[in-house]
């Protein structure tokens, strides 16, 4: 008797849960619910595998800017990993609305939101269904426009391409690596190339540069990111008629622009110095400033 105790204790089946909460008083939206901590229940794949992807937004003047790029990506992300967007986040509309509420609940009018998105169930690596779960945090957001005095090329990381490099999340860790080299060389903004040397993006952000009057950004081939603000650059520029070219570049054709600045979601930013080499100007292209202020 006393072994059959035993026995049965052991194969009794038990869950798991982490729980998550962000500073005194703040909303989280999980799977459309404010809460203000959330337990995700163990296993998780997004934990385990890496299952998913995570957007960064904006929310201000009561809008989600750029919605409709975001929701691109997305989508895109979503098919790549065989996933199914949820409902409240299906659409631009529907994602603005729902994200919306997180910021209200926050009293943020200015928030930046982080959009985490994971395969649910179990499993190794063979996935059992192409449900996604999500959580939402918000903080407030402060725009960051400032010059960049001293950035540099990567020297311990390069972008990788894949069918995923294209959104947030898988190669996060790229990104990890820069991030604590720009840190440990006293870097304002590190460069990253692929393996071949050619310039990719900024360790957070997509780079332009324009030369001649002539716009310059690294094609997807490279291994950057689909960002969102990347997207509306291009476009202002095609609006604009302004020559763009998007190829692979190597970093001589960076160091000899006239101008060059990155931009994400969040923010546009000039270059003074890359390396030992200043630019000339750090003006942004005026075509750029009214559409980047929408």
């Amino acid at each position: 008797m006393e072994k059959a105790e035993r026995t049965n204790r052991l194969v009794r089946p038990f869950s798991l849960g982490l729980t998550l909460s962000l500073y005194f008083g703040s909303m989280l939206l999980y799977n459309n619910k404010l809460l203000p901590t959330v337990t995700l229940q163990l296993p998780n794949r997004g934990l385990a595998f890496g299952d998913g992807f995570f957007e960064t937004l904006i929310f201000t003047a009561g809008r989600l800017r750029l919605a409709a790029d975001h929701l691109a990506r997305m989508q895109q992300a979503a098919t790549a990993l065989y996933l199914t967007l949820p409902e409240a986040l299906a659409t631009a509309e529907a994602m603005e609305n729902t994200l919306g509420r997180l910021a209200q609940a926050n009293h943020l009018p200015a928030a930046r939101l982080r959009l985490q998105l994971w395969r649910t169930g179990g499993g190794r690596y063979t996935p059992t269904t192409d449900t996604a779960e999500w959580l939402a945090t918000a903080e407030p957001f402060v725009a960051d426009d400032s010059i960049i005095k001293k950035a540099d090329f990567a020297l311990e990381t390069h972008s990788i391409y894949s069918p995923l490099s294209f959104c947030k999340g898988p190669q996060a860790w790229l990104y990890v690596r820069a991030a604590h080299e720009r840190q440990r060389r006293g870097l304002d903004e590190i460069i990253l190339c692929d393996a071949a040397g050619h310039v990719a993006e900024a360790g957070a952000a997509a780079i332009f540069w324009v030369k001649d009057d002539v716009l310059f950004t690294p094609s997807l081939a490279s291994g950057c990111v689909a960002g969102v603000r990347r997207a509306q650059v291009l476009r202002a520029a095609q609006a604009a008629a302004v020559e763009c070219r998007e190829d692979l570049f190597i970093k001589e054709q960076l160091l000899g622009a006239d101008v060059a600045f990155i931009v994400n979601v969040a923010a546009m930013r000039p270059i003074t110095q890359l390396g030992q080499s200043r630019f000339s100007q750090t003006e942004i292209p005026a075509f750029l400033a009214q559409d980047f202020a929408k």
